[in-house]
């Protein structure tokens, strides 16, 4: 029966015959990949900045509220 170092280099040697085969294929897929993910963050930084500069903020009218001069109270309940 084989030993678990046989079955290592056996596991070792199938993974570089198949690595060999797929391994040119699988690295120009990531590439093309990569390509895409780098073209859809530069596209989606550019429409964030041209939304920046096309509308102004927003200005939301409310009230303020007077600062307070005297303390809270002692016992912890609120004013």
């Amino acid at each position: 029966m084989f030993g678990l170092s046989e079955l290592a280099i056996i596991l070792i040697v199938v993974i570089a015959i198949m690595l060999a085969k797929k391994g040119p294929e699988l690295a120009r897929n990531a590439g093309k990949s990569a390509r895409i993910l780098k073209a859809e963050a530069r596209a989606m930084k550019e429409a964030e900045e041209q939304q920046a500069t096309d509308t102004p903020p927003r200005v939301i009218q409310g009230e303020t509220i007077p600062n307070r001069t005297e303390q809270p109270p002692a016992d912890g309940t609120r004013l």
